[in-house]
């Protein structure tokens, strides 16, 4: 077996890398992960330096994981700044660290990617030992597996890798009320079917929400990713950088990611587009795959009354039961999200740190956050936002 670390995809063929990839979120792809680091929204300039593990058998890709040595701990949505402070406040410094995850992008998925044929566990084995013996090379005190599923979850525990519970808030195509309104659940018939679901004083509210965006005469477009003009994304943009600064907050994507984006993968965006009149006043994007709708990002000119919620909410909610979608996953955080709908959802990440002191007191912590996370979802599953059961 042979282990190569390389500085970025365009060693692998496209072909071949998408080859490990499973059905689903389109975030794996050669072509979103590549485009990022031809565009130079990754690379060792901004702090996400690619250190992919691949592995071939007799010359063929059987396995690899896509893995950052970072500087910093920004765009990664599994927050640990509280274990870089505490490391320097001890005189030591946490970074350099390595993390396997999709840059910018808080969706769960496989990392220990394998060809459909191979030994899965013996791989996800020996890239676990490529990427430990990666962070001794290049000096790294911890490595990181951000959004695991559930595989890479067990394989990595199995290893001794401290696992960390978090959640999002997602939403099911699926009517509540019968039985627990998992898998085999009626789907919704349309938007008035899915409010049906709710109590009358939150289905008021959605209402009311919905009206104010019309009443200002604003309505909101899906676009998808093969009808968008360059103009489309340069405007989109606008948006997004006016909104970040508004919230001094930090742009990942530049004007040439986005682009790179609609070129290479046209057919896994959607970019909504919410226009007063002929102005586009506020926008956001979306990617999709054959069951799921995935929000990442958005961005408006100003403080339009609940335009965020239809812009980023609702009218994708409307498309997903209008186009049978099963599954909108909103992106990170958001307790706002639940009383719209989206039900919270456990996540789960992976972590080794070098120093044996360290590796305690984070073990310690993530016990009692755990405990918390438990405490919490219960609680949110107690208060559904849907009516209860007869």
């Amino acid at each position: 077996m042979q282990v190569d670390v390389l500085d970025g995809l365009a060693a692998i063929e496209p072909a071949a890398w998408n080859a490990l990839v499973p059905a689903g979120p389109p975030f794996l792809r050669h072509e979103f992960l590549a485009g990022l680091e031809d565009s130079g929204c990754v690379g060792a300039a901004a702090g996400w330096r690619p250190r992919h593990l691949v592995l071939r058998r007799g010359g063929r890709l059987v396995a690899a994981v896509p893995l950052y040595l970072k500087s910093h701990s920004f765009g990664e949505y599994v927050f640990d700044w509280a274990w870089a402070d505490a490391y320097a406040r001890a005189g030591l410094d946490y970074y350099p660290k390595l993390v396997a995850a999709v840059p910018f992008t808080p969706v769960s998925g496989p990392r220990l990617l394998a060809a459909p044929d191979a030994d899965a566990r013996g791989l996800a084995d020996a890239l676990i030992d490529a990427a430990l013996a990666l962070a001794e090379t290049e000096g790294a005190s911890s490595l990181h597996w951000l959004f695991l599923d559930q595989a890479g979850r067990e394989a990595l525990a199995a290893r001794g890798f401290l696992l960390r519970r978090g959640h999002q808030f997602h939403w099911h195509n699926r009517r509540p009320g019968r039985g627990d309104g998992g898998p085999g659940a009626e789907p919704y018939k349309d938007f008035d079917d899915f409010l049906a679901a709710f109590p009358a004083r939150r289905r008021k509210k959605i209402r009311r929400e919905r009206r104010r965006v019309a009443e200002a005469g604003i309505r909101v477009v899906l676009v998808p990713g093969e009808a968008l003009a360059e103009a489309d994304w340069a405007l989109f943009h606008r948006l997004y950088l006016n909104t970040l600064a508004a919230h001094g907050a930090r742009p990942y994507f530049s004007l040439a990611g986005f682009l790179e984006l609609g070129r290479r993968m046209p057919e896994a965006v959607l970019l909504a587009q919410a226009r007063q009149g002929t102005r586009v006043v506020a926008g956001a994007l979306f990617l999709r795959d054959a069951d799921a709708l995935y929000g990442r990002y958005w961005g408006s000119l100003g403080d339009y009354h609940s335009l965020h919620f239809e812009t980023c909410y609702y009218a994708p909610i409307e498309h997903c039961i209008r186009t049978g979608l099963d599954r909108f996953e909103a992106g990170a955080q958001g307790e706002h999200k639940f009383v719209r709908g989206f039900l919270a959802t456990p996540t789960w990440s992976a972590h080794w740190l070098r120093h044996p002191d360290f590796a305690g007191a984070v073990a310690d912590f993530l016990r009692r956050e755990t405990r918390h996370e438990a405490r919490y979802l219960s609680l949110l599953s107690a208060h559904a936002p849907y009516k209860a059961e007869p």
